[in-house]
Formats: C-alpha cells, sequence, structure tokens
C-alpha cells in the first residue's frame, strides 16, 4: 500500500545494540520514521492496523505539505 511513498526495514536490536541507545529507543516494537536520515516522528508500542495507518497518513502528509510549502 505504501512502497511508492516509503521504504519499510526492521533492525534486530540484539544484533544491533547500539541502535536503541543511538535514537533513544524504550520500549519494542518502536516504529521511526526517517526523512533524509533524520527522525522525523517515532511511535512506540504495539498499535492496531488502524492506528498504524493514521500515524503513517498523518507523517506523509505532513511530510506532503511542508515539501510544497517550500516550492
Amino acid at each position: 500500500q505504501y512502497q511508492d511513498r516509503l521504504k519499510i526495514t526492521n533492525i534486530d536490536i540484539d544484533d544491533n545494540p547500539q541502535t536503541p541507545r543511538t535514537f533513544g529507543i524504550r520500549g519494542i516494537p518502536t516504529l521511526i520514521l526517517f526523512k533524509n536520515g533524520s527522525v522525523e516522528a517515532q511511535k512506540v508500542g504495539a498499535v492496531s492496523k488502524s492506528q498504524l495507518v493514521a500515524f503513517l497518513e498523518s507523517n506523509l502528509e505532513a511530510a506532503q505539505t511542508s515539501r510544497g510549502a517550500g516550492a
């Protein structure tokens, strides 16, 4: 559904123990949205599909709006 709007990946923190410290991760699961290498938004904990969609849509919409504002 989002393949043309974002890239999704995952990191195993057992194999990458520096990652939680680097990004201030205090709970699992944690979803972090990056834009150009910077953290744009973060969501901690399990969420329903509708909550996940709302989180993604609001942040993708905000990114689209801010991109259009500079044009």
